[in-house]
Formats: structure tokens, C-alpha cells, sequence
């Protein structure tokens, strides 16, 4: 899933931009969007959901309509952010999210007019440029190029489209987290970079390599950079298989060829010390 936010001032247009880019990026996909809203309260203590959630329910779902309008479900929980809003948009195994606010965030940004103090700025449009179609058609250029989001529940959903899924007897998944106790040292954080193209071309070539084996149909590898916390997830890797014999080799070779074969540097945060895995391994070859 591709991810892109428009922030501005009050009144600067951002609906505008999101539901334009919204329009426009439904024909190449789905789309789902992300709002902030502030202090609003959406499910106020008089309704059922209200009462429901102030009674100590750490999660509320409430679904309207019937068979002949639609339904609608609303989901309320505690403890929520926007990370966690982007995963469910991910499970649910759409193209793109747009988000609208959230300034503070590190998602690439449209910024519209002259507000300041952001980061990862992408384009910034002037207070006194019209939205013309090459403009926007500019900005869903920009959207299309963002690198894409995945969640382990959306790798599933994509093997599950595969072609040659009816053939699959399983489907296989590993995912990597930061581990945080290891020995005698604790370990804060990690922080990865990519060496690209090249990391994306070994990923690759691993897939399809792999792919060419006796009973594996399917095989998705998608690994995370920048700073990533102890206990959280670092990569995800999914095999379809025609039978488990076939799928639990393919899982482990699969992870062991993307340590060894794709450059992808690591930088471990101990209480004692911060350094790039790599450098650390080298010393010792040369001690």
C-alpha cells in the first residue's frame, strides 16, 4: 500500500486535494483515506457505542444498515494511532492511503500554502497556484512512486490472489522482530538501511528463484528500513505450497539467503553502546 499526507493550515484546501487524489488514484486501485479529527468525539456517551466504550471496552464495532442499503461498520478502540489506522487500511489489502493532517508524522507530505516545521517534504504548493489537472495529475505521480506499505495479514491476501493459489494445500509465514533481551544486553531499537537498487534486486532474485522449486507457487519477501523498536516487526516473508513438506524448506531458505544475500545494513541501540552490525562482524574477522 502506497501512502501519501496533505497537511496545510485551516481552510487551505486539504479536503479538497485529498478527495481529488482520491479520484484520481481509484483508477489504479483502491483507496482508503485516514483523517485527523481532532477532539471530536464521535461516539458521544449518550449513544449505545458511547456507553459501551465509557464502561471500560477496550473495543467498540458498531454496524448499521440492513441487506437491501448496505452496512456500515464503525470501529471504536482505545489506544489507537496513526500507524496502527494505516495497518488496518493495509490488512484490508488496499493500493493507497491518503491521509489527510498529521503534520507531525514522517509519512511523505504534500504541504499546501506555508506552513512550516515538517518533515519529508515531497511538494509544496503555493497559496496563490489553482489545483489544475496536470497539477494533480503531478501529485498522483508522486503517490504512485511512494515505496510500498506492507503488513504480514495484507502478504497474505496478495499469495491468496495468486493465479496458481488453487493448487496451494498451505500458506507459510515467518516474521522477524527486534528482540529485545539477548545474553546479558538489552537491546532499545534497531535501525536499517538498504543499499538499493541492489537490495531490492537480491529480494527479487531470491522470490523467483525460489519460486522455480517443486510445489512452491507463491513466495512474497518484504523487509522493513529505518528505525524499528524491540518487540516489533522487522520482515515478513509468505510461501504458498502445494503440500507443508514443500513450504517449511522454502520458509527458512528463504530468510537465510535475505541475510546473507541482500544489502541490508543494521544498527543496533544497547543500554552500553550503538553500532552497525556489519562493522562489528568485520572487526572480528580482522581481530
Amino acid at each position: 500500500m502506497k501512502v501519501i499526507s496533505v497537511v496545510g493550515y485551516k481552510k487551505s484546501g486539504k479536503t479538497a486535494l485529498v478527495s481529488a487524489l482520491v479520484r484520481n488514484l481509484s483508477g489504479f486501485g483502491t483507496v482508503g483515506t485516514v483523517k485527523h479529527m481532532g477532539e471530536l468525539r464521535l461516539n458521544p456517551a449518550d449513544t449505545d457505542t458511547g456507553r459501551h466504550f465509557d464502561a471500560g471496552a477496550d473495543t467498540v464495532i458498531g454496524i448499521t444498515g440492513t441487506e437491501a442499503t448496505g452496512t456500515e461498520l464503525v470501529s471504536f478502540s482505545r489506544d489507537s494511532d496513526l500507524e496502527h489506522a494505516l495497518d488496518l487500511l493495509c490488512d484490508q489489502g488496499l493500493d493507497f492511503a491518503v491521509v489527510e493532517g498529521f503534520k507531525e508524522s514522517n509519512l511523505p507530505k504534500i504541504v499546501l500554502g506555508g506552513l512550516q516545521g515538517v518533515s519529508n517534504v515531497v511538494f509544496r504548493i503555493p497559496d496563490d497556484i489553482d489545483m489544475h489537472e496536470e497539477l494533480t495529475a503531478s501529485l498522483v505521480g508522486i503517490a504512485l512512486s511512494q515505496p510500498d506499505r506492507y503488513t504480514l495479514e495484507a502478504l497474505i491476501k496478495k499469495a491468496r490472489k495468486t493465479p496458481a493459489i488453487r493448487k496451494a494445500g498451505a500458506i507459510g509465514t515467518f516474521t522477524g522482530i527486534v528482540r529485545e533481551l539477548a545474553e546479558n544486553e538489552k537491546t532499545s531499537k534497531l535501525e536499517f538501511e538498504k543499499y538499493e537498487p541492489e537490495a531490492s534486486k537480491a529480494l527479487d532474485r531470491i522470490r523467483e528463484e525460489i519460486k522455480q522449486k517443486e510445489g512452491i507457487l507463491e513466495v512474497l519477501i518484504h523487509h522493513k528500513t529505518g528505525v524499528i523498536q524491540a518487540g516489533e516487526d522487522i520482515v515478513y516473508i509468505v510461501i504458498a505450497a502445494a503440500h507443508r513438506t514443500e513450504l517449511f524448506p522454502a520458509l527458512s531458505e528463504a530468510i537465510e539467503r535475505l541475510k546473507a544475500e541482500a544489502p541490508i545494513w543494521k544498527k543496533e541501540f544497547t543500554e552500553k553502546e550503538e553500532f552497525w552490525v556489519h562493522d562489528k562482524e568485520q572487526d572480528k574477522k580482522s581481530a
